[in-house]
């Protein structure tokens, strides 16, 4: 039986890096966690751990696939009866020159990154509206900030997911669910190794922008300065307070990246201030 002291987690992408220690988290802590990868078998490890027992539940879930998440999040409601966490984890990088980008690969990244997401919410919201309760976590990343050259299709996939929260935050906080998004920096996961999907650019004019930073993206695999495990246990932490975060930033690179941008949108607005106010009707005809 779940209780407010063992919160049910529903965790998508748990094959590999940030939804893989997320679970083990969860689980550490006697947890309930649902568990989900496109194939649930690369998750045997986590089930046959001693000591999680009915505490995890393991589920088949392509989160382009609307038939499986209603499966998945019947599965977690017959099994826990709610779902105080929802992580919208599952996702992947592509990178290309905005030019160079290849139409099927920019829709496969917003069906997996954004529509994905936006259907595994719609799903959930209904179980956290009855309860009058739960916490939205969407792990979006220092990209849905601030572009970067190389990866303006990847941007624009998170960007969409900032924006989307910030409006489900508006509609369901006064039902007592909260959201957060998570922006990671460089995290030492797979997400720049076997699951980053590049287009190799091949203009020569992109050779020191685009090409330069998809070429250090992929050579820096692995030597990432963020810790997938200290990332889970901060997102936790996130889910503990009475007053979660709208945004939590992860590793110091990310922190720096974002500031620089806020610092510089700011700039804008106080620079243009005059021009901006002045697209108004003037007070005396409004």
């Amino acid at each position: 039986m779940t209780t407010p002291e063992s919160p049910v987690w529903f965790i998508t992408g748990c094959s590999s890096g940030f939804g893989r220690e997320l679970a083990r988290a969860v689980l550490a802590r006697g947890w309930h966690c649902v568990a989900t990868a496109r194939d649930r078998h690369v998750l045997n490890d986590l089930a046959e751990a001693p000591g999680h027992g009915d505490r995890l539940l393991c589920v088949d879930l392509d989160v382009t696939q609307p038939a499986q998440i209603d499966a998945a999040v019947e599965a977690a409601r017959s099994r826990f009866g709610s779902v105080d966490v929802l992580v919208n984890n599952a996702g992947y990088g592509y990178q290309s020159s905005i030019e160079e980008g290849e139409e099927a690969q920019i829709r496969r990244q917003f069906d997996v990154n954004v529509f994905g997401l936006f259907a595994m919410t719609r799903a959930v919201l209904p179980l956290m509206r009855a309860q009058r309760s739960g916490h939205v976590l969407n792990v979006t990343s220092v990209a849905g900030l601030a572009g970067f050259m190389g990866s303006g299709y990847y941007a624009a996939s998170k960007h969409s997911i900032e924006g989307f929260s910030d409006s489900l935050a508006a509609e369901v906080s006064p039902l007592g669910i909260r959201v957060t998004c998570i922006e990671p920096g460089p995290f030492r996961t797979d997400w720049a190794g076997r699951s980053l999907v590049q287009t190799r650019s091949r203009i020569a004019d992109y050779a020191e922008t685009a090409a330069k930073r998809m070429q250090a993206t992929a050579e820096n695999s692995g030597t990432q300065p963020g810790d997938p495990a200290r990332a889970a246990q901060a997102m936790i932490a996130v889910t503990e307070t009475a007053t979660p975060p709208r945004h939590l930033v992860l590793g110091e690179w990310g922190v720096n990246a974002v500031s620089a941008r806020l610092n510089a949108a700011l700039a804008d607005l106080d620079a243009w201030r005059d021009t901006s106010v002045g697209a108004d009707f003037p007070e005396s005809e409004r």
